[in-house]
């Protein structure tokens, strides 16, 4: 009976989730302007000005999403692309040195931040999807809390079932 719950509640998720995608998917490049990106997604949590014109709108799904989308609209105020950016291309990114900045420029708002002062470390975590869906998976980076650094990235998985 435990099992049917818990498939019960990856289902309902993964459901929602996917009515929350499919608003992404909605938006059309080349043809769907910043105000309706606005208007189904709301306000962004970030926005980023890129050196050629464009703005890249920041639409976390955290804590407990599996999701960034990074939404660049052009200098004309049309949707240019969406991307989800918690991917592993993205995660070999992570470098050790980087600043808190850049990781959120490339990752997005982490779903939390933990301090450990006796470790003298600050770790950001971000789930992202994984299979099978009982497992939860989050990748870590690890900065140094006075420099504000990339030490190193880890991650860790949580098996449900």
């Amino acid at each position: 009976m435990k099992r049917f719950f818990s498939l019960l509640a990856a289902l309902a998720a993964t459901l929602l989730h996917g009515c929350d995608t499919a608003e992404f998917y909605n938006l059309k490049p080349g043809v769907s302007t910043v105000a309706e990106v606005f208007e189904r997604m709301g306000q962004p949590a970030a926005e980023y000005p890129n050196p050629d014109g464009t703005t890249t709108y920041e639409y976390p799904r955290g804590p407990a999403g599996v999701h960034c989308h990074m939404v660049t609209v052009g200098a004309d105020k049309i949707l240019v692309r969406i991307e989800q950016v918690l991917t592993e291309a993205n995660f070999a990114k992570v470098k050790e040195g980087m600043s808190r900045e850049e990781v959120r420029r490339l990752l997005g708002r982490p779903g939390e931040k933990t301090t450990f002062p006796m470790k003298k470390e600050e770790v950001w975590d971000w789930r992202y999807e994984g299979t099978p869906q009982v497992n939860e998976y989050h990748f870590h980076v690890h900065f140094d809390p006075e420099t504000g650094k990339v030490l190193t990235t880890s991650r860790r998985t949580v098996n449900h079932g």
